[in-house]
């Protein structure tokens, strides 16, 4: 799976990463508030010119907006169904119950798994191990995946003050995966994957799939790279996506940002802005 990445996900790289193996991809988050406001920035996410496999990501607030979001929703070709973002670690959406603060909200995510499945829409929790090392340590992420219904959890072995440099706690998966058996639930790895011996590794353990994001923004063909299949150059990609971008009318902002990639030292430079962005806002 092609994970949401937010200023990158836009229509041409999603369909890029299908072509090159991803077998679902995602929007950027989508904050349903927006959506119910009409808001422009938020409609530009929802943009699905072609039928590549995609699910829509909320962050959830107000449930009752999420309800007439969904009560004027009309499906699409490519529609695979909504994901729910139990996952940012942004210390603002942490401290008003959202994303990653909303793994020990329990009832407030079987209610809104409810609203989605009541319209027979398809749903999926994207999560972190909680907002911080204390909720981690409570195993608050196991009471998620042994008490909510959805069709399969996505989760990232890190709590919310874990930064993106940080290592992942990959032995969560074991218990995860575990936790979710009895329910016939899979759980998709995520973060820091990018070779085929974790990949081996995962499937050894009995994780259902894998989701990458940073590896796809480097490379967009990873995907078929890890399934041993043969792969374009760098080159040839970025030429292919220039072209896609064009073709489907997409932003100039996702390309432009994909660019940013080209060189070790572009990017290097731009993790070290995000870090920075990061530790600003939870200061």
């Amino acid at each position: 799976m092609l994970a949401p990445l937010e200023d990158y996900s836009g229509p041409a790289f999603r369909s890029l990463c299908h072509k090159y193996g991803a077998d679902l991809t995602f929007t950027e988050m989508v904050r349903v508030e927006g959506t119910v406001r009409n808001n422009k920035a938020t409609l530009s996410k929802l943009c699905f010119p072609d039928n590549t496999p995609i699910q829509i990501q909320f962050l959830i607030g107000n449930e009752n907006q999420l309800e007439k979001y969904l009560s004027s929703f009309k499906s699409f070709d490519g529609f695979e169904g909504f994901n729910l973002n139990l996952g940012c670690p942004s210390a603002e959406i942490i401290k008003a119950g959202r994303g990653a603060g909303m793994v020990k909200r329990l009832s407030k995510a079987q209610r809104t798994v409810a609203i989605v499945k009541k319209q027979n829409h398809p749903v999926s929790i994207k999560m972190r191990l909680g907002a911080n090392a204390l909720e981690k340590s409570y195993k608050v992420y196991l009471r998620l995946i042994q008490n909510v219904d959805v069709d399969f959890f996505i989760v990232h072995p890190k709590h919310g003050m874990v930064t993106s440099d940080e290592p992942t706690d990959d032995l969560v998966y074991l218990e995860c995966v575990d936790a979710a058996k009895a329910r016939g639930i899979p759980i998709i790895a995520n973060g820091g994957i990018d070779s085929k011996q974790k990949i081996d590794w995962l499937k050894s353990i009995g994780v259902g799939g894998a989701m990458i994001g940073r590896a796809a923004i480097t490379n967009p063909s990873i995907f078929n790279l890890l399934l041993d299949k043969k792969v374009p150059s760098k080159e040839a990609l970025t030429k292919e996506y220039a072209e896609l971008s064009k073709k489907l009318g997409e932003k100039e902002k996702y390309l432009n940002n994909y660019l940013k990639w080209a060189s070790p030292e572009k990017r290097s430079n731009y993790l070290l802005s995000l870090e920075k962005k990061k530790s600003d806002r939870q200061k």
